[in-house]
Order: structure tokens, then C-alpha cells, then sequence
């Protein structure tokens, strides 16, 4: 694998360059909102939000989207995003791991001697994030030995408290078992979900391993508003009804100054 001598692009910790590319993992096949990555939103399709994020977020160089559909690279181009091939198809069935297609871009740019020192993934699915929540997450992969940055979300169901595992018989049991029983969510160890806001990995870790969690991951908390994961109809709706309430909210603000 190919290293560079010298990085270079944006600054990051302890005056070091950095080179970073954010990359778009978008597929054409989705079963929960069909044809998602196309859909639009105040106008636009979501790859579209994700691209424009990506090139919006300080020290990004350049914006690859990985697709195995002609008219979401085309959606992708015209949003300002590079899609110099489509993804190959075993890469983009319904079994297919997102990290198995994280790795052929990156061996794609290694090839090309051109492997970032952090790799910005920019899910579809999370429009309502803010250019800030990106620019926070590349900032967080620059502490020493993070191998991932991913986002999370305080939980509103704790496995110490009011989640269950149901066996055969229909009994219920708590997931995790406390050493003394929690009578209030509140004094539960806190649990946060996992959002698809970003994800910011280190090049050679991702290469090399078989998922986020084999290495030293990283968590940036966002707000549950901006971390809504497109996966069903009901989550496009509620993402469409927030931008509406998130831009009245600022047209108010711009009427009171």
C-alpha cells in the first residue's frame, strides 16, 4: 500500500496538514422507501444534500460518490460530486457491507496514489445534519490514535431499564441485567444509538480491519433533530416536516432582527 511522503490540504492537530476526502456510499437498491437516494427533499434528492454537505465542510478536497446507478452519479454530477465509476454489483446487493465498499474506494485512490489521511463518510440518509456536525467529526479524528469518528444520540430505551429479550415461552428479561434492579430510566448507565450523520475513518485502519469496532472509535454527540435516519416513508415525512420548521424558524429570526 502506497503512503504518501507528505500530507497536505486542510490543518489539523498540532499544525499537521491533512488531506481529506468525504466520500457518498449511495446504492440503487432500497426496500424500506424505494429508489431513497433519489428522493427529494425542499426540492432536491438526498444524495444531492449529502454531496453539497460534503463539499460545504472546511478542509474537504474533493467529494467521491460511489454508486451503482447511472442516475444517481448523474444526480451526484450535478450536485458537484466525482463519480469516476460505478460500483461493481457485488458491492451493491442487499447483502453487500458497506465497509467492503469503503475499501474498494479507498484501494481505488491507493492506486491512484492518492489515499487521504482521513476518509469523511457522508451518508444519504441523515439530510438534516449541519455542515458544523461534519467539521466537528473530522476534527475529533484528528486525536491521537483514533482509528473512527461516528455520531451518536443520547437512547431513548436503555437495556438496563426498559428493553427486553422475549424467549420462546414469551417471557421477558432485560437485555443487560443490572447488579441492583433501576426503578428510573434516569439512573441508568446512558446508552446512546449510533446516528448516519458522518463517519470519519483513518485510510490504512479501514484497509486493513473488518469493521468500525476493531479499532479505537471516537463519539460525537448530535442532536436528535439533526440525526434523523431516512429508513422508512414516516422518517422522509418527519425529516420534511422538520427543514420546514428549522427554516420558518429562521425567516422569524431574520423578520426580528
Amino acid at each position: 500500500m502506497r503512503r504518501r511522503a507528505v500530507p497536505r490540504g486542510s490543518a489539523g492537530h498540532g499544525g499537521h496538514d491533512v488531506k481529506v476526502v468525504a466520500a457518498v456510499f449511495a446504492r440503487g437498491g432500497s426496500k424500506g422507501v424505494p429508489d431513497k437516494n433519489l428522493r427529494l427533499l425542499d426540492g432536491r434528492p438526498l444524495v444531492a444534500h449529502a454531496v453539497a454537505q460534503a463539499l460545504a465542510c472546511p478542509g474537504v478536497d474533493r467529494v467521491l460518490v460511489s454508486t451503482d446507478s447511472e442516475e444517481i452519479a448523474e444526480a451526484a454530477r450535478a450536485a458537484g460530486g466525482e463519480v469516476p465509476w460505478l460500483r461493481p454489483a457485488h458491492l451493491a446487493t442487499d447483502d453487500a457491507r458497506e465497509w467492503d465498499a469503503w475499501q474498494h474506494l479507498l484501494g481505488w485512490l491507493d492506486e491512484q496514489d492518492e489515499l487521504p489521511d482521513r476518509l469523511l463518510v457522508v451518508p444519504c440518509t441523515a439530510p438534516l445534519r449541519e455542515v458544523e456536525d461534519l467539521r466537528r467529526c473530522v476534527e475529533a479524528s484528528m486525536e491521537p490514535g483514533v482509528d473512527v469518528v461516528l455520531t451518536v444520540t443520547p437512547s431513548h430505551r436503555n437495556p438496563w431499564f426498559n428493553m427486553v429479550r422475549v424467549d420462546e415461552g414469551g417471557h421477558a428479561r432485560l437485555v443487560c441485567e443490572p447488579p441492583a434492579r433501576v426503578h428510573r430510566r434516569q439512573d441508568a448507565p446512558p446508552v446512546y444509538d449510533v446516528g448516519t450523520v458522518a463517519f470519519v475513518a483513518e485510510p490504512t485502519y479501514v484497509m486493513r480491519a473488518t469493521s468500525l469496532y476493531d479499532g479505537t472509535v471516537r463519539a460525537v454527540t448530535v442532536p436528535a433533530e439533526r440525526s434523523i435516519d431516512i429508513d422508512t416513508e414516516v422518517d422522509l415525512a418527519l425529516a420534511e416536516l422538520l427543514l420546514r420548521r428549522r427554516s420558518t424558524g429562521a425567516d422569524r429570526a431574520g423578520e426580528r432582527r
